[in-house]
């Protein structure tokens, strides 16, 4: 995706690609944070004046310094949604306590807040990447920063322990929603009642899949049991497309320590799961201690995903506004090294998404990304077969396919090698996609 903004605001071109980050070798730190392919770097300003204009659509990398505010410019017009999310990223060898953090406010040009938000490191008392969001909304039920003009998103630490240092690495990632194509009274509404009782577990093999080591490069999970192996200090990134009316539930189980581990002790706060919705925004957490023994977190029943749902309060409801792709972030603290030694330790996921898809909401125009608060079959197919190019793992749909066909290309191979193999990659792609139609469907 290539930036329009010049390096007169501030903005240099986008950065080369970078491959997928796989899991770490067994004697291997936590691999880094992987920032989107295709970010621009922005230098953000100490103030107003000379703030870079960010372009809806796009993803940046930019620098948190330990004390003060960046600001970055926004122009809008009086019918479009804005969102801008900052992920966090402190570097190698540094210190937080739960109580630091990252806060995004979006203002208009006369210092007034439209929202804001915050995230903590939280208990785990462990650096990880942290993302919080914030926006300028115009539709129906929405107050004030309606006008057409110049706003900013203005991103500072939060270090209410007085500890920060060194300067964090940022991603900034600014999206857009068309309005309403016309007036709706029911997307004014909050939602009313809907099924909070907790699923039943979801049952079956697991099948490994790698997670990512950034939003960008998330790896996609459909409903079923996955498996994965996490470091101390490691944060894993997986993405499950939620469409709307679909109601989206996660359990992470965290398995029983190695066996030449210590496995002495107890560690409060060492797995962390966090909720983010298709615009980076801070959805939900859920965490869980550490024995040494087989644990588990799970999310509380979310509603299922609603236009209307922006109009409640907390974030668990309004989060839950958009279709599109839902991330879980995976977080296992530093300090269960310190008990039961570096690992890697077992990691199932649990994805399961219930509930009966609905149309969606009548818009104006496109989304900036265009797709982003859409589910498309190519994202059902990717979460049942995997990331192309990245994360790893095949789903059960077409690893049970490729497993119970192994003789295909045997069978048919007097027919030649060349057309064997298109027949048998058209006959594998077409039952990927039966299979993961009839478990969307579920």
């Amino acid at each position: 995706m290539a930036l329009c903004t010049t390096a007169a605001l501030g903005v240099t071109p986008a950065l080369p690609a970078r491959a997928a980050q796989a899991a770490p070798a067994a004697d291997a730190t936590p691999a880094p944070y992987a920032f989107a392919s295709d970010a621009g770097t922005v230098q953000g300003a100490t103030g107003t004046t000379d703030a870079a204009r960010l372009e809806p659509g796009h993803t940046y990398r930019s620098t948190l310094p330990a004390v003060g505010k960046l600001y970055y410019r926004l122009d809008l017009d009086a019918t479009t949604n804005a969102y801008v999310s900052a992920t966090a990223v402190p570097r190698a060898g540094a210190q937080v306590s739960a109580s630091d953090g990252l806060r995004v406010s979006v203002q208009d040009a006369d210092g007034t807040t439209c929202s804001s938000g915050t995230t903590h490191f939280g208990p785990t008392q462990s650096p990880h990447p942290v993302a919080a969001w914030a926006a300028r909304e115009t539709g129906p039920g929405s107050y004030g920063c309606k006008d057409a003009g110049v706003y900013y998103a203005v991103v500072e630490r939060r270090d209410l322990s007085g500890s920060a240092t060194g300067a964090w690495d940022l991603e900034l990632d600014y999206v857009s929603e068309p309005s309403l194509r016309q007036p709706d009274a029911t997307a004014t509404t909050p939602p009313g009642a809907w099924n909070s009782a907790t699923p039943d577990a979801l049952l079956g093999d697991p099948v490994r899949r790698p997670g990512g080591a950034g939003f960008a490069t998330a790896s996609a999970l459909g409903q079923g049991v996955w498996q994965d192996a996490i470091r101390p200090g490691q944060t894993l990134f997986y993405k499950v497309p939620v469409d709307w009316g679909r109601q989206l539930s996660a359990t992470a189980e965290l398995g029983s320590s190695p066996g030449d581990s210590p496995g002495d002790g107890y560690v409060g706060t060492a797995l962390a799961m966090a909720l983010y919705n298709p615009v980076r925004g801070h959805v939900d957490d859920a965490t869980t201690g550490y024995s040494g023994a087989q644990t588990s977190a799970a999310l509380t029943p979310l509603p299922p995903v609603a236009y209307a749902n922006r109009h409640a309060a907390g974030e668990r409801t309004s989060g839950m506004r958009f279709a599109g792709w839902y991330y879980l972030a995976v977080h296992l603290g530093a300090p269960v090294a310190q008990r039961f030694g570096n690992g890697p330790f077992g990691l199932t996921l649990r994805v399961r998404v219930g509930g009966t898809a609905t149309s969606p909401p009548a818009y104006a125009g496109w989304s900036a990304p265009r797709d982003v608060f859409r589910v498309t079959a190519a994202d059902r197919e990717e979460a049942v077969v995997g990331t192309p190019g990245g994360g790893g793992g095949e789903g059960t749909a077409a690893a049970g396919y490729r497993d119970s066909h192994t003789m295909t290309a045997v069978a048919v191979g007097g027919i030649g090698t060349g057309t064997a193999l298109v027949l048998v990659l058209a006959v594998w792609t077409a039952a990927a996609r039966r299979r993961a139609r009839s478990r969307w469907a579920a």
